[in-house]
């Protein structure tokens, strides 16, 4: 993740510091660099002269007072948060007051995050997707004490690297990684209860829903140990609310070191010769699958506008944008009839007795 933000920013014309603790990483890094940029010009996007520029305007760094000097720092590590905490305290001691320094956590609290620093207002969350160069969406998420200028300065910034950017309250998972939750955790539900297995709840995702990937086969593709991971964290930051419970069967998958495509096994076998499973090609099951699933996500869509976590402009942008849904989920929910939705959650509550299913206030009214 790194590696891709220095790229975009070195082909927006800025002199970029990488630094890793790692020589392995940087090395990495480095190979991951010349390769996309092969590939860029094999493919005609960028001249040969254009590509060699890139590499001149990153330059490799092995101390943090390499930074002196730079507008701008982000931090794109683990996703732990005392040691990104020991990060901010470290770079705010060597950098001058005017650097901002921001964050690419994905579901940490960047309020928490600034706390290490004597002076909050110049921290902020610019939280890329992955591949940085190639996906289009940027969430800006500023701090209880970022200063304002600090956000509009950052999110001119990004726009001009030709992202297309949304503001988030500062709330765990932002807007993507909290309102995509059920898309996994009600198909995993689905699955753990014998409803369907893996490849029919994809199948019936991609065929009714228009959905580019199902739901297993890009926990596969992000990786089981990411998924889980920011799962559990949302969950715990927002104090074990239900509704973003992680599952056994997630947790599972982490401990076994099933983790997707990266470890050539996941929810399904990537190994050679591996037969992937045929789905249950029924409509009718098929229906029943996506109205479960799309009931969730418009629920978590509506109570992120009540929430007031991001515009209603930005949570439909967030969403076509960071995780490529076919819509909206505001405009999907009303196309789809809003008191079907509600009717579905409702059902759903009544039958299981659990506050994972309760409809959001703004849904109701």
């Amino acid at each position: 993740m790194g590696g891709g933000i220095a790229q975009l920013a070195a082909m927006s014309g800025h002199d970029v510091v990488l630094f890793d603790t790692s020589p392995i990483a940087m090395k990495q890094a480095g190979e991951r660099l010349h390769k996309a940029l092969d590939v860029m010009v094999e493919k005609g996007k960028i001249t040969d002269t254009g590509a060699k520029d890139v590499v001149t305007h990153i330059k490799n760094a092995s101390l943090f007072d390499d930074f002196k000097g730079c507008d701008l720092v982000i931090e794109a590590i683990i996703e732990d948060i005392a040691i990104k905490q020991e990060i901010f305290r470290t770079l705010e001691s060597k950098l001058p007051a005017d650097c901002i320094l921001a964050t690419n956590t994905s579901s940490l609290s960047v309020t928490s995050i600034a706390s290490a620093c004597k002076n909050a207002e110049r921290v902020i969350g610019i939280h890329f997707f992955n591949p940085a160069t190639i996906m289009p969406l940027v969430e800006i998420a500023p701090g209880i004490a970022t200063n304002e200028q600090v956000t509009k300065t950052c999110r001119t910034l990004i726009d001009s690297w030709k992202k297309t950017t949304v503001i988030t309250k500062d709330t765990p998972g932002f807007i993507v990684n909290r309102v995509a939750r059920p898309f996994y955790g009600e198909a995993i539900r689905i699955y753990e209860e014998g409803i369907a297995d893996t490849a029919t709840i994809d199948w019936a995702m991609k065929e009714i829903g228009g959905f580019k990937m199902g739901p297993f086969e890009l926990m596969d593709f992000i990786g089981n140990d990411v998924n889980y991971k920011v799962t559990e964290t949302v969950w715990t930051q927002l104090f074990y609310d239900p509704r973003y419970k992680p599952s056994l069967t997630q947790k599972r998958l982490y401990e076994a070191g099933y983790w997707g495509k990266k470890k050539g096994r996941g929810y399904y076998d990537y190994s050679a010769g591996a037969v992937m499973p045929q789905p249950n090609k029924d409509k009718k099951l098929g229906d029943e699958i996506f109205m479960r699933i799309i009931s969730m996500l418009v629920n978590e869509a509506y109570d992120a506008l009540y929430l007031k976590i991001a515009s209603k402009e930005d949570l439909e942008l967030a969403m076509t944008k960071g995780v490529n849904y076919p819509k909206g989920l505001i405009q999907w929910g009303s196309e789809i009839g809003l008191d079907k939705i509600l009717k579905k959650l409702e059902d759903l509550q009544h039958t299981y007795g659990e506050d994972r299913y309760r409809p959001s206030l703004l849904l109701k009214r």
